[in-house]
């Protein structure tokens, strides 16, 4: 992921890391696909999946972190390397919120399991097509990051639009189903708190675009409009 060194192992620990920033983000996306799952199925089963790889995508992150340290104070870097070091830190956080989401959203489910069938009868088909927006941005994300592939990065943080509309979508149809049946606001209650968290899952797949351009063009392009994120890349 970084350009060459004259130091060799420094080389290493750069691409060892950068690995081990992959190797949590296909943890993540299992646990992601779990969730899903869960949600679509109301499984029990692959929601107590998601709870249990949580665990493990914690110790990845505390591990991830520690190494990150090391380095930068062993190696001192500068520039670049400094910029990637510091990205890897921030995703990694960041993937183990996605994790965080994940797990919010299978503990859901198993609550839903537990009561009656109201959820069922609501649009819960609509927010799994949020889900899978979200699901697929994270793994287009993690690909970015792979490459360093900024192009793609711009296209992420214009695709996380479409997420953030589908659920501004599905909430006014909630309000109107609780309006026309309070026996409803219970269970379109447990959609919204879902439907939060699969919005943030896109928000969190944006953040590590934004990484990409930082590490890329050293550019910080959080909270700035399109126009100016697509004249950075340039």
């Amino acid at each position: 992921m970084a350009d060459k060194h004259l130091s060799t192992q420094f080389d290493s620990e750069l691409n060892a890391v950068s690995s081990r920033v992959m190797e949590l983000g296909g943890l993540v996306e299992s646990q992601l696909r779990h969730a899903m799952y869960a949600l679509s199925q109301f499984s029990s089963e692959s929601a107590q999946k998601v709870i249990e790889i949580e665990t493990t995508v914690n110790a990845m992150e505390v591990d991830i972190d520690r190494e990150v340290s090391s380095i930068i104070g062993r190696r001192q870097p500068t520039a670049r390397d400094l910029r990637l070091l510091m990205a890897i830190s921030k995703t990694t956080a960041n993937l183990e919120r996605v994790g965080d989401e994940a797990q919010k959203i299978a503990r859901m489910v198993l609550s839903i399991v537990e009561k009656s069938g109201t959820v069922r009868a609501l649009p819960s088909s609509e927010l799994r097509v949020a889900a899978d927006l979200a699901s697929g941005l994270l793994r287009k994300a993690l690909d970015a990051f792979a490459r360093l592939d900024t192009t793609t990065a711009v296209a992420i943080l214009k695709e996380d639009d479409l997420i953030d509309r589908e659920f501004d979508g599905f909430v006014r149809k909630l309000i109107t189903y609780m309006m026309e049946d309070p026996r409803t606001i219970s269970a379109s209650l447990d959609l919204l708190f879902l439907a939060k968290a699969i919005e943030r899952i896109g928000d969190h797949a944006k953040n590590i675009a934004e990484f990409i351009i930082y590490i890329v063009k050293g550019a910080d392009v959080r909270h700035t409009s399109m126009e100016e994120i697509e004249s950075a890349v340039k």
